[in-house]
């Protein structure tokens, strides 16, 4: 899928907003505590490269991702500060790993005899840095019981292939009031790492949401910054962050023809709007191959501050708005974003469509330009 930089539809990205985010949590970190910045998915939608230099400026030390050619993404624009890939890579792939000085995560003592098989025929080389998961409740990737993890560090110890670099789990209700299932995953950690006769250089289990609002549940010396630093509450609108997040992007476009329809036409396919009277109908170009799902129909738009529902189904490349009057061609068209002293927010278009924010900003797909702004 090519960007579409020849149409007026374009996501918007505030580099400032996502440096002030993380200079606000950075200022309350613990004394010896680390910001890895998650810049997985593309930066959460908003573009890897530029939030991972905003971040840098800001003060993260390291970054997190899911996959392997994410991390490559980031290593080949100049980053060369630690990177963690959050999700299993096959063994198969170390060289690769190696020659980009990746971090990976682990979550099976076979994964590391597979590993350390191929380790072998590599001769002289660097040891691979490994990051072991704890799956304390999140029933994902990782180990339960905590004989398999001390097998699991007694193979690394005794490897020159492999470098025991970290230890971390993930937290799956920090963005709930009920903190009770937060605090029994905490405590299986807690009990995990006490346990213990050595420990790695990096110890993590808060994301955003824990950051936030658990400090007490703060285990380590780096914190995993994930959708708060993009000005995005964790929580949606359930809990009230202890400081103002910024939102990072803005998704705007224009019409590109304003025409008035007489009362009874059908707008769309499945024809699911009729004018109810004589209508100003805009259309704007951006659909669902954007990431602007169908179900957005009947949500509003911004236009002049004033909000223009969408009318008829949402086509792959276009939609269409119900005007107040006849507007000119080029009219700028908020999809999120300020608008005419109003706003439309990423979270107003979750609960639209029953979901969390992450997902509307992950869906916004390639087609969709993503222009800086300081």
């Amino acid at each position: 899928m090519v960007v579409t930089y020849h149409r007026p539809t374009r996501a918007i990205i505030h580099r400032k907003a996502i440096f002030e985010n993380i200079k606000k949590e950075v200022k309350r970190l613990p004394a010896g505590t680390e910001m890895f910045a998650v810049v997985k998915a593309n930066g959460y939608g908003h573009g890897a490269v530029p939030v991972a230099q905003a971040a840098l400026a800001a003060g993260a030390a390291g970054f997190c991702v899911a996959t392997l050619d994410e991390a490559i993404e980031l290593r080949e624009s100049g980053i060369i500060e630690p990177i963690l890939i959050l999700s299993v890579v096959f063994p198969s792939y170390l060289s690769v790993v190696l020659d980009y000085d990746l971090s990976i995560t682990v979550a099976t003592k076979e994964w590391l005899v597979d590993a350390q098989d191929i380790l072998e025929t590599f001769g002289e080389n660097h040891p691979v840095k490994i990051h072991l998961k704890v799956d304390s409740g999140m029933g994902r990737i990782g180990f339960r019981e905590e004989p398999d993890l001390k097998e699991a560090i007694d193979l690394l110890e005794s490897s020159d292939k492999m470098e025991w670099e970290g230890i971390f789990t993930h937290f799956a209700t920090a963005d709930e009031v009920d903190q009770s299932y937060l605090k029994k995953q905490a405590s299986r950690f807690k009990t995990m790492l006490e346990n213990l006769t050595k420990m790695p250089r990096y110890i993590h289990a808060s994301n955003s949401a824990t950051t936030l609002w658990h400090e007490d549940e703060m285990l380590g010396n780096v914190i995993r910054y994930g959708v708060a630093m993009y000005g995005l509450n964790p929580s949606g609108d359930v809990l009230t962050e202890p400081y103002h997040l910024n939102p990072a992007l803005e998704l705007i476009s224009e019409v590109i023809q304003v025409k008035e329809l007489p009362k009874d036409e059908g707008i769309g396919y499945g024809k699911t709007y009729t004018t109810k009277e004589s209508e100003w109908i805009g259309t704007v170009p951006i659909g669902y191959a954007d990431g602007w799902v169908r179900k957005m129909q009947g949500f509003s738009l911004l236009v002049d501050g004033q909000a223009c529902e969408i009318v008829g189904r949402v086509c792959m490349d276009q939609l269409m708005i119900r005007l107040p009057k006849k507007y000119p061609v080029g009219t700028k068209v908020t999809l999120i974003g300020k608008n005419g002293g109003k706003e439309i927010t990423m979270q107003q278009v979750a609960d639209y469509l029953e979901t969390i924010h992450y997902e509307v900003a992950c869906l916004l797909s390639e087609r969709v330009p993503r222009m800086y702004r300081e």
